[in-house]
């Protein structure tokens, strides 16, 4: 089998003419060789002369609480000052790039619209050609693989616009971090001084359990490779009183509440899933957020096949049958965070589309069709064609 090299991986052994400049890098420790060691760590000891970090949602650590504002602070792995882009400021700004002579992009993506890394690669793109830097994107293989006949949208309609979602791209997109920068660089006109260092050894369908090379925690409550599967869909309980399992080591592969009938609910999709998916009834005890301290009585789900399970799709599902079900006790709620304070319009941002609560009120059949419609994007192939890297 031919080994999988990261973009990481290759700069590690590269000699580009930038590479004693002052390198300010865009990273956190998600972000590793295909050896597990740190990224920045493995090329700042390779001699890249790596002057400041600068981090995402969740800070460098990748431990930070979903949605919570980030500090600076010093990385203690490289001792090199760390600049927070999810707390004062998303991008970097004059200052900050005065320092620098290039920008070094590298973080682990999921695969899915509203997962924040991507975003935040859209403001460095932005600040990257705002004050003449150039960047270059160390690019990672899609976890949910590069199958382009597995997009699922909806496409992102510019009125529910957010830092989860910029601009219009399925909810489920199969692409990486690279080609996209390509895709944004030139149709949103950015024209950043861009360079992608791709992937070396990687099949478009292959997951990421494909990979031979052990899953790193992307963020608290993405601890593993079937939370990855499942989260296009089960993020959508964010925007309910439905708990997504945050706080348990099954975040991200159950739903829950104390008050659900959990054993009918997973007959009910077992009997709609047709084998794709496993539900069983479970309980788990939350720690923190939605339920702290409760026995939540919930459905632990299980992918049978990842190459023909439909997240989305499933997600839509499960919250329609969620609700046909506990009419009385299931609620559309608020979902606060540092970049949305008000938490108001979640499902709208999550899904892309406004009035997206109106959707839950169809009948079952009725549902069925227009979610087939909305998670269908027949010309997002095309679309994506010339900026496809494999």
């Amino acid at each position: 089998m031919t080994t999988l090299l990261f973009g990481a991986d290759k700069l590690v052994r590269m000699q580009p003419h930038w590479k004693h400049l002052r390198i300010g890098m865009v990273t956190n420790e998600a972000a590793t060789t295909n050896g597990l060691v740190p990224s920045r760590l493995a090329l700042q000891k390779a001699g890249y002369n790596i002057v400041v970090l600068f981090s995402p949602e969740h800070g460098l650590n990748a431990k930070g609480a979903d949605g919570a504002a980030m500090l600076n602070g010093i990385d203690e792995l490289t001792d090199l000052p760390i600049v927070s882009l999810y707390g004062a400021k998303l991008a970097p700004d004059e200052t900050d790039l005065a320092a620098i002579d290039l920008l070094l992009f590298d973080i682990p993506d999921i695969g899915v619209r509203f997962y924040t890394y991507l975003w935040t690669l859209t403001h460095i793109l932005e600040a990257a050609a705002k004050h003449h830097k150039p960047l270059v994107v160390l690019d990672r293989p899609n976890p949910l693989s590069g199958d382009l006949s597995a997009v699922e949208g909806p496409i992102l309609e510019v009125a529910t616009a957010s830092f989860i979602g910029r601009w219009p791209i399925p909810l489920r997109h199969s692409c990486t971090m690279g080609e996209l920068a390509h895709y944004f660089n030139s149709t949103q006109k950015i024209g950043a001084a861009l360079e992608v260092i791709t992937c070396e050894g990687w099949n478009r369908n292959e997951y990421q359990q494909d990979w031979q090379i052990d899953f790193v925690p992307t963020s608290p409550a993405i601890q593993n490779f079937n939370s990855v599967l499942l989260y296009p869909g089960l993020c959508l309980l964010e925007a309910t009183n439905i708990s997504e399992g945050r706080s348990t080591p099954l975040s991200f592969q159950v739903a829950g509440a104390p008050w659900i009938n959990h054993k009918a609910v997973c007959n009910s999709l077992n009997a709609v899933m047709d084998g794709e998916l496993k539900a069983m009834p479970i309980e788990f005890l939350p720690r923190e957020n939605k339920y702290a301290g409760e026995i939540c009585k919930g459905i632990q789900f299980t992918i049978t096949d990842p190459s023909s399970f439909r997240p989305v799709f499933f997600g839509l599902l499960l919250l329609k049958v969620l609700k046909g079900m506990h009419p009385n006790e299931f609620k559309f709620t608020a979902y606060k965070t540092h970049v949305n304070p008000s938490g108001i319009n979640h499902l709208d941002k999550l899904l892309g589309i406004p009035n997206s609560e109106v959707l839950f009120e169809l009948p079952f059949v009725e549902f069925l069709r227009r979610i087939t419609m909305l998670t269908a994007v027949p010309n997002w192939r095309a679309t994506i064609a010339k900026h496809l890297l494999y």
